[in-house]
């Protein structure tokens, strides 16, 4: 298994270590996500043969928060996502792409990031396929009763804590769960 991203992602092994060791360190799971990546930089990456040679049956994917902030239009991230399954589907034909929904941003549900991601995941929703790539969003999981985002979850109001990876593993363990059924 492989998981790509940006900071959010390369947070598993940070802040989200103890978790990752739980949840997939007996899975040989690979964290390729770098912080302050953006889709073209993903992009750069693969064409480069990060993943050569690797033979995963799950990718899982978020990237795109980097973009809007750096003033990307929803537009352009939207083409840029669908750029980075594109290629992992043509480098990786016959691996699962879990894309993720990119979390939500912004403290306050007012935030204007709010808006902009709302947009490109209901975009980015449209890849999923049934078969190859499978979208999942579990943003919500995240937001408290009035929107707000929980700092005991993202103290920063972007990037998860180990309570928040937590989270996050409960969020994508069914459909691990599927392609690494428990022996």
């Amino acid at each position: 298994m492989i998981f790509d991203g940006d900071s959010i992602t390369d947070g598993w092994q940070s802040g989200g270590q103890q978790v990752w060791a739980e949840h997939y360190g007996k899975l040989g799971a690979f964290d390729f996500g770098i912080s302050g990546d953006r889709t073209e930089h993903l992009l750069w990456r693969l064409s480069s043969g990060q993943v050569d040679g690797f033979k995963p049956k799950l990718v899982a994917i978020m990237i795109g928060t980097n973009n809007l902030g750096a003033r990307q239009s929803v537009e352009d991230t939207i083409a840029g996502v669908k750029a980075v399954v594109a290629e992992y589907r043509k480098r990786l034909p016959d691996s699962v792409i879990l894309l993720q929904a990119i979390f939500p941003r912004g403290a306050k549900p007012e935030d204007p990031y709010r808006a902009k991601i709302k947009a490109v995941n209901a975009e980015i929703a449209k890849l999923a396929d049934g078969d190859k790539v499978i979208y999942v969003d579990f943003g919500d999981k995240f937001l408290e009763p009035d929107g707000s985002l929980s700092p005991k979850i993202m103290p920063d109001a972007l990037h998860p804590n180990a309570a928040g990876y937590q989270i996050w593993a409960e969020a994508i363990q069914p459909i691990i769960d599927k392609y690494f059924p428990a022996k």
